[in-house]
């Protein structure tokens, strides 16, 4: 068994000699035709699919799904590609920073980047004249690379930066020190440090370069080979090519989107605006109309920290696709529902139980509480230069997690250990050939490592992919180097003289280019228990960082070490919760650039668009993205401060996301040894990556034992436990009325249709996934400036039965509960 569906060991890549005839078809009606590029038919990857050949494989996505088909020839840096990319990155930039603030755990899709892209530039190919100085402006079809390089660089800016959510909970970030501002520009949410504007952007833009530096390293690993065939960005890569390459198969394909697109356009706004019921459809809600808590709790999902959301249904796509039904594979879908399932049974029974000693909170929430259940006040234990006052914690107290927020920061620690173990039970073959042939030639073999080639990886696009030149492995180390000065230097650049976190610390925690300083830092500390601890928190920070990529290359599924990085920094800087709160950021935040720039190369060889291509238009859309990631942040808080500071928000604005990020530096920097030490309340956490080292191996042992191929070894080789333990501990965020919508669904896309309907499956999974998330984020987004009050100002619809007053959404709250 496979990826697709269900083995935890990718099957190796093997070049597929079918596609050669497609290929050289295509190169022969170049020749000799001369037509433009995308007048071209070609032999279509689907065509090679019967009835009876079900997609499973690494290689049957990459080979008989897209094409491999490329034309040098095509012009990248155009006008269009130029205007349609910084336009559309700052439009992209703007939403994502709205999703950030909503209840609702949305993202921008890179379909949705896609699609606005692929109107206005085709658009512009017919309205803009070709002859004279205009071939300059127009000159000539609107190309598949071109389209490419307006996705990344727009999706990019899309990526909203952790350093923003960071900024919004420092507080006076103000239009600088100007004068002749109201105080409506003098705002803040949890602290009261006031950053200069030009710093602020720059924090933002720096954080996201030290990440790309790496992806230099892992490229070998992670970008050439078949197995890594990320498969989020299948259906982007399909849609590209569906668009732009003749034949009446597409034809058929771009009738089909477009249906799609309109249908979800026109229908998404009614569950958003005027019948949210929709959002969070529960039998026994209607039934309990508010009555009870424990229903709420356990059923409730209507509203942000509502409830768990057990036999709750939406029809939102917008909250379905949260869950990626169309896209993930089976078995990464699977492992995450008996997740959930088991979810349910332990938050339900931990919070009455009282475990962590909740029962007196909140069941939701990822704000901080005092033990009598009110929010607790952090300003009372801090002092004027934001560090712990030892002497206020008799008086005040320590601060408390939600019982459920607790469990789930265990579950996530547990799903870090349990990949690192994971990853080498199942997946050490390719483990082994990808580190030895890759990363550590390109660490420690200097430049030769570009002379070489890589004669091992035989995957058909990267071969099509040789005859472009590489970025070179200096150029990413330099793109670190500065952009981590520029860190350092910014946080030092605040105007009360508050250090944000000292310059070591940024080194020690920007990742494998600084790995060994750890060595220095960590020895410096007199405790050898906690010198010990510290130097294998380090290592396995930086393993798993590695190993980490390798999940979300083979299973579409991201994970991240924020938890671990913040309590190793509570550790470094004990009773500093802005300095963990930056260690987090450097730590953690890294990482996820980094992937960010591995999965945008990947989709530059899928479409050959040239690897320098990639990083320039990356660049540039991180630029843009940083400038309107502060622009909107400071736009949306100075508009809703209040309701972002309370831990419920409301149906359209919640301050979740930045919640959750001052918890964890309050929980963990200011209070780290009175909280997380042995003994102590929640000293379970941490702990919870040393259990979670344990889950995979049980199910090892039963499939060894096993007879090869028996159901009880392909049983055993189904479970997936760093994707199961994370879910178990997911559903304490956002809002839940999706899940079992995203399970109907995903059962019906990626096991009926992929092997009952193979061939449909093929030609048309991916363009409905595509047609889905563009229509509902274009729709979406019109609605955030027209009624949701992104600019400022609200607009509600009048309350009845399904859009309820004084009553969550799926009438399973009362308001002043």
């Amino acid at each position: 068994m496979s990826v697709m569906e269900g083995s935890p060991t990718p099957t190796l890549p093997t070049l597929q000699h079918s596609r050669s005839r497609s290929d050289s078809k295509s190169n022969s009606l170049a020749e000799k035709e001369k037509e433009p590029y995308e007048a071209l038919t070609v032999a279509d990857p689907v065509d090679d699919i019967v009835d009876t050949h079900v997609i499973q494989k690494a290689e049957d996505v990459s080979t008989h799904i897209l094409f491999t088909r490329d034309d040098p020839d095509c012009p990248i840096i155009t006008f269009r590609s130029i205007f349609l990319g910084f336009g559309l990155s700052a439009f992209s930039s703007v939403l994502a920073t709205i999703y950030t603030f909503k209840p609702q755990n949305n993202t921008v899709s890179q379909l949705f980047c896609l699609v606005l892209s692929y109107v206005l530039g085709t658009a512009m190919q017919a309205s803009i004249p070709t002859k004279g100085l205009w071939r300059y402006v127009n000159p000539g079809p609107f190309n598949i690379k071109e389209h490419t390089a307006i996705v990344i660089m727009s999706s990019t800016a899309s990526q909203v930066s952790t350093t923003m959510e960071v900024i919004a909970a420092l507080g006076k970030y103000a239009l600088a020190y100007f004068q002749g501002f109201s105080d409506r520009w003098l705002v803040d949410l949890f602290y009261d440090i006031r950053l200069n504007t030009a710093v602020a952007m720059f924090q933002i833009f720096a954080t996201q370069m030290i990440g790309y530096g790496v992806a230099g390293l892992l490229r070998t690993f992670l970008v050439y080979p078949t197995y890594a065939f990320y498969p989020t960005y299948i259906s982007v890569a399909n849609l590209l090519q569906s668009l732009h390459f003749g034949g009446a198969l597409n034809a058929k394909r771009r009738k089909f989107f477009w249906i799609m697109f309109a249908a979800i356009f026109f229908w998404e706004w009614i569950p958003q605006y005027p019948f949210p019921l929709l959002t969070a459809v529960s039998i026994i809600c209607l039934v309990d109309n508010g009555r009870s808590s424990f229903v709420r709790n356990l059923f409730g999902a209507g509203s942000s920290n509502e409830g768990l959301g057990l036999f709750s249904f939406g029809f939102s796509w917008s909250l379905i696709t949260q869950g990626y039904p169309l896209v993930w594979p089976l078995r990464t879908q699977i492992n995450s529902y008996l997740g959930m399932v088991l979810g349910y049974i332990v938050l339900t029974t931990c919070y009455y139980s009282n475990i962590f000693g909740g029962r007196d909170i909140q069941f939701m929430s990822t704000s901080l509480f005092s033990a009598n259940g009110s929010t607790y006040d952090q300003t009372s234990v801090l002092t004027s230069d934001y560090k712990l006052n030892k002497s206020a914690i008799a008086e005040v107290g320590l601060p408390r997690y939600t019982t459920t927020f607790a469990i789930s920061q265990l579950s996530y620690n547990m799903s870090l250990g349990a990949a690192v173990t994971s990853l080498f039970l199942w997946n050490w073959p390719e483990l082994k050939k990808g580190v030895y042939t890759g990363m550590w030639i390109r660490a420690f073999g200097g430049m030769a490592f570009l002379k070489r080639g890589h004669a091992d990886v035989d995957d058909p696009h990267y071969l099509e992919m040789k005859k472009y030149p590489e970025v070179p492995q200096y150029v990413y180390g330099l793109v670190f180097l500065i952009s981590m000065a520029v860190g350092i230097g910014c946080s030092y650049a605040t105007p009360t003289g508050v250090v944000l976190i000292p310059w070591w610390s940024v080194i020690f925690f920007t990742g494998p280019y600084s790995f060994l300083s750890a060595s220095v830092v960590i020895s410096s500390i007199q405790h050898l228990r906690l010198t010990c601890l510290l130097y294998a928190m380090v290592v396995f920070a930086f393993i798993i960082s590695i190993f980490l990529g390798f999940v979300t290359a083979t299973t579409g599924f991201n994970l991240s070490i924020k938890y671990a990085v913040q309590i190793i920094a509570s550790f470094i800087h004990p009773g500093r919760p802005i300095t963990v709160m930056y260690a987090s950021l450097y730590g953690n935040a890294s990482a996820f650039q980094t992937l960010y720039m591995l999965q945008d190369l990947k989709l530059g060889q899928y479409t050959k668009l040239p690897p320098r291509m990639t990083f320039t238009f990356q660049m540039a859309g991180s630029i843009v993205g940083s400038i309107f990631n502060w622009t909107m942040m400071h736009s949306i808080v100075s508009s809703h401060r209040e309701v972002l500071r309370d831990p419920v928000g409301t149906r359209v604005w919640s301050g979740w996301n930045i919640q959750s990020l001052n918890s964890a530096a309050i929980a963990m920097g200011a209070f780290g040894h009175e909280l997380f030490t042995h003994g102590k309340m929640y000293w379970m956490l941490p702990f919870g990556m040393f259990l979670g080292l344990f889950a995979p191996i049980p199910f090892w042992i039963v499939y060894k034992l096993a007879k090869p191929e028996s159901r009880l070894a392909r049983c055993a080789k189904y479970f997936h436990m760093p994707v199961l333990l994370l879910y178990m501990g997911y559903l304490p965020y956002s809002v839940n009325g999706q899940w079992w919508s995203c399970f109907v669904i995903g059962m019906i896309s990626q096991w009926y249709l992929r092997t009952r309907r193979p061939k449909w499956f093929a030609k048309y999974n991916y363009l409905l996934s595509a047609a889905l998330d563009g229509g509902s984020q274009v729709i979406l987004f019109i609605l955030s400036f027209a009624v949701f009050g992104a600019g400022g100002h609200a607009v509600a619809f009048p309350f009845w039965w399904g859009n309820p007053e004084n009553m969550s959404a799926d009438r399973c709250k009362l308001t002043d509960d």
